[in-house]
């Protein structure tokens, strides 16, 4: 009985390496289906959601309109930052 591990003629050729990739497409596969539907509510420690109506979450929502420019943003984030303490990357989360 030849075996998959035979080398020469007779055993698995080039094909044999569609198995990882076969395999990896699964994983990922499964890994996004996880984060989009189970993992989706779920925070890690250190990652807590923003309240929609905190001074933050406002400044930021201020810039992304156009109400305020970039350096009054910076200068009231840092005031901001050291009261009520940023949980997102660039204040906004």
């Amino acid at each position: 009985m030849e075996t998959l591990a035979q080398l020469g003629e007779g055993g698995p050729g080039p094909w044999i390496l569609l198995f990882p990739v076969i395999w990896a497409l699964v994983i990922g596969g499964a890994i996004t289906l996880l984060r989009r539907t189970v993992w989706r509510g779920r925070r890690g420690p250190g990652r807590a959601a923003v309240e929609d109506n905190s001074p933050i979450t406002v400044l930021g929502h201020r810039f992304a309109s156009g109400e305020i420019d970039e350096d009054e943003y910076w200068r009231r984030l840092s005031v901001l930052d050291e009261q009520f303490g940023r949980t997102g990357r660039g204040g906004a989360a």
